[in-house]
């Protein structure tokens, strides 16, 4: 039988690296029990600290709590046992990279200018990184998909879309040809940190069709929870069998755990703060296209935009004095003299295009 005959559970196991496979997994005393009855088995302080709001701060959280996993679930339309909730995406690439990788043997694609995360979790596992970088095509950045899959063997593949700092999307139909041609030999890891700005459909939609597809989500960027650290890995049950083997015993805190809840419950305000985001976001474009000093403008398909200006470091600093922060993109491959722009509310919005107009359009001394 061909490795793409063969089933998830086989192919899959064999390119988690062997340890992996051989591990016996911690079990914490949540895990091997629920929080129901008299609770000693945990030597927790029986005790809540004061003003615990009924929290419950003095017992160890669920590590993978049932409700909200289930929330989750419908809410990304996906089979519960294909999710693990991890202490935001940074921590789902960390588990990808440790369960996958052997030191000096394994391959990691990326595809940059991209998330700076993907090629240090690499780096620090020991794998070796090759780029394939994005085409850039003008007003856009494009995913180079014949070098994506002519790039030989590698265990994961990370894709971004919308990317991260470029704002492009990525075409579901490249995804299905790159996870057909890593078909038992890598899994494709598409991260979708900032889908809910885009009016792309999310990656999801294939996640039954390929079990070596993986998606990321997150509630740090448009739920609000950066503070909270809640990601979310969706990926056949046999990835999400081994991750859970390595993944810490309780990544969860008990109050992020409560935030999500809340936050997964409002999705008018949220879808109200999209429109607001959206709104704000064209008028900066406006504004910045009407600057002399704009050498190039990506508007992109995610809460920011990524500009190249002739001195970016000085740009950078003449924001700063005004309280302003902005995000120097120049080390990353291609984006020299970029920097990156958040969209903030209306007020900040206000107080950047300000700031922007001075340093584009000083006064003259003269006048």
């Amino acid at each position: 039988m061909s490795k793409t005959q063969r089933s998830a559970d086989d192919w899959i196991l064999d390119l988690a690296r062997p340890e992996v496979q051989a591990l016996t997994p911690y079990a914490s005393a949540r895990a091997l029990a629920d929080s129901a009855g008299l609770l000693l088995n945990a030597n927790e302080n029986p005790w809540p600290p004061a003003d615990d709001g009924g929290l419950h701060l003095n017992r160890y959280p669920d590590p993978q709590p049932e409700d909200l996993r289930a929330e989750l679930a419908r809410r990304f339309e996906v089979d519960g046992d294909r999710i693990l909730i991890t202490r935001g995406s940074d921590e789902g690439i960390d588990l990808l990279m440790r369960a996958f990788c052997r030191s000096g043997q394994d391959r990691v694609l990326i595809c940059p200018p991209c998330f700076g995360m993907y090629a240090l979790s690499a780096r620090i596992q020991g794998a070796e990184v090759v780029e394939v970088p994005l085409l850039d095509a003008g007003e856009t950045w494009a995913l180079d998909t014949q070098g994506v899959t002519t790039a030989g063997a590698v265990k994961l593949t990370f894709l971004c879309s919308p990317n991260n700092p470029t704002g492009n999307e990525i075409a579901t139909e490249d995804v299905r040809h790159i996870c057909a041609a890593q078909q038992g030999q890598g899994l494709v890891v598409v991260d979708e940190a900032y889908i809910e700005f885009s009016d792309a459909d999310s990656m999801t939609s294939l996640i039954n069709e390929h079990d070596n597809l993986i998606i990321l989500r997150t509630l740090s960027k448009a739920y609000a929870l950066a503070g909270c650290r809640i990601g979310v890995l969706i990926a056949d049950p046999t990835v999400i069998d081994l991750l859970r083997r390595i993944i810490a015993p309780y990544p969860l805190p008990t109050p992020s755990v409560a935030a999500a809840r809340r936050a997964l419950t409002g999705q008018a305000r949220m879808t109200k703060q999209l429109d607001i985001l959206q709104a704000q976001k064209q008028r900066l474009i406006a504004a910045l296209t009407a600057l002399p000093g704009i050498a190039r403008l990506w508007t992109g398909k995610a809460n920011f935009v990524l500009i190249r200006v002739d001195n970016a470091a000085d740009l950078i600093r003449t924001a700063a004095a005004d309280g302003i922060r902005l995000r120097n993109q120049s080390a990353q491959l291609g984006l020299a003299e970029c920097v990156r722009i958040t969209i903030g509310t209306p007020d900040e919005t206000t107080a950047l295009i300000d700031c922007l107009q001075r340093y584009f359009n000083p006064l003259d001394d003269g006048s």
